[in-house]
């Protein structure tokens, strides 16, 4: 694979060639890891960390400080964490960069988290199956309570928050965000960013936010007692609130609004949708080929397809034949190229509020959504490999079969 970038000329250049190199491999963070004798430089690509370089010490050190220049972060602090932000224009396009050092053994880290305002999709373009785009583009429309994404750090959650925002709105509706930090400006919304040593987190936030007579609200994340009763409130109250939470599937989610002390009849009450994502890589097209499944391969996903409910549900050939990754320049050797979403979602209809009333547990409750239609996350991947979007390792890579 070879991404390396130019050292060539001042301290500068060789920034903007690390930045335009970075952004033209579609590279959400570049990672300067100090180590003995140098520094290794790695982008992350979709989701995966590669080798991109490595640095002398004098070049890293000479790199460190123009970042750290440009972020606003003390140049002779090496002994604690700092964080900071510059944006710069690459290739035609303003791209906000994220900074954070921190002290190592060998001298500090540093990640650049780049926020590519391209990387911001659109509804049609989450890779949804047509059942889920139409139960999703139903439920944004709601004029009052919840939906919230669920899924580990960086499943995607927030791009998902983004596409329903960028979806609903217009110029009659008051949106208003509370996010730590705030990712992508939109136009048209009103944004806030959590600021916590001036005392403006989620909780003040959001009660702050109510008080303005919005519409929707988007909160970046719900991670405590008092953001939890403030977001349900205001579902309850006629506002439609979108929102994410750190579970692993979407009947997690219920379990996790009631260790924050949540009654589990409010959230049946006030939350209509609830998402888990995962992401995934996408087979290259351009080098993509087409092998026939093992007895083992086609063993498991006719076991997975068995969950599926019958009018999703493909016909598997007897001489099934599934993607394999190969690598061409264009994918950089590695087979794939950009990412897609796999997603389950309970919808919380009069049924499966009843159900949630009691307070059933996470097994209980996601047993009786896939009794009622609900497609895993894994089926929806396998769904996915069926029609030539990714691979069965990549799938098996990132969500296992439950």
């Amino acid at each position: 694979m070879r991404l390396e970038f130019k050292t060539e000329g001042d301290t500068s250049q060789t920034l903007q060639n690390l930045l335009d190199r970075a952004v033209a491999l579609g590279v959400s963070d570049i990672h300067g890891e100090a180590l003995e004798g140098g520094a290794k430089i790695r982008f992350r690509i979709d989701g995966l960390l590669h080798d991109a370089g490595m640095l002398p010490p004098e070049l890293y050190g000479q790199l460190l400080s123009r970042i750290k220049l440009l972020a606003g972060i003390k140049l002779n602090v090496a002994d604690r964490p700092q964080d900071g932000s510059f944006s710069v224009q690459v290739a035609g396009n303003e791209i906000e960069i994220r900074v954070s050092t921190l002290p190592s053994e060998y001298g500090e880290t540093v990640v650049l988290r780049l926020l590519n305002p391209k990387s911001l999709i659109g509804f049609e373009q989450l890779g949804l199956r047509a059942d889920l785009l139409s139960l999703f583009q139903k439920e944004i429309r709601k004029p009052n309570g919840m939906i919230v994404v669920t899924g580990p750090t960086g499943s995607g959650k927030t791009t998902t928050l983004y596409a329903f925002v960028l979806q609903v709105k217009k110029p009659e509706l008051k949106i208003i965000t509370i996010e730590d930090p705030i990712e992508y400006h939109l136009e048209g919304i009103s944004q806030t960013q959590v600021n916590e040593s001036r005392g403006y987190t989620f909780a003040s936030g959001l009660r702050a936010i109510v008080r303005q007579d919005p519409d929707i609200i988007l909160v970046g994340e719900i991670r405590d007692e008092e953001t939890a009763d403030i977001a349900l409130q205001a579902s309850l109250t006629g506002h439609l609130v979108f929102s994410t939470l750190h579970t692993n599937d979407a009947a997690g989610s219920v379990a996790r609004f009631v260790a924050l002390e949540a009654k589990a009849a409010t959230v049946a009450s006030a939350v209509n949708l609830i998402i888990a994502q995962r992401l995934l890589r996408k087979i290259c097209k351009k080098c993509a080929t087409m092998g026939e499944a093992s007895s083992q391969e086609k063993e498991k996903i006719q076991k997975a397809l068995a969950v599926v409910p019958a009018k999703l549900r493909p016909k598997v050939p007897p001489a099934l034949k599934i993607p394999r990754a190969a690598g061409c320049p264009q994918c950089n050797d590695t087979g794939y190229r950009g990412r897609v979403g796999i997603f389950e979602a309970i919808e919380i209809d009069d049924e499966t509020e009843e159900f949630i009333i009691p307070n059933p547990s996470l097994s209980a409750l996601r047993n009786f959504a896939i009794k009622k239609g609900m497609v895993p996350m894994f089926q929806d991947g396998i769904l996915k490999v069926l029609e030539g979007v990714t691979t069965l390792e990549e799938l098996e890579r990132v969500s296992a079969e439950t």
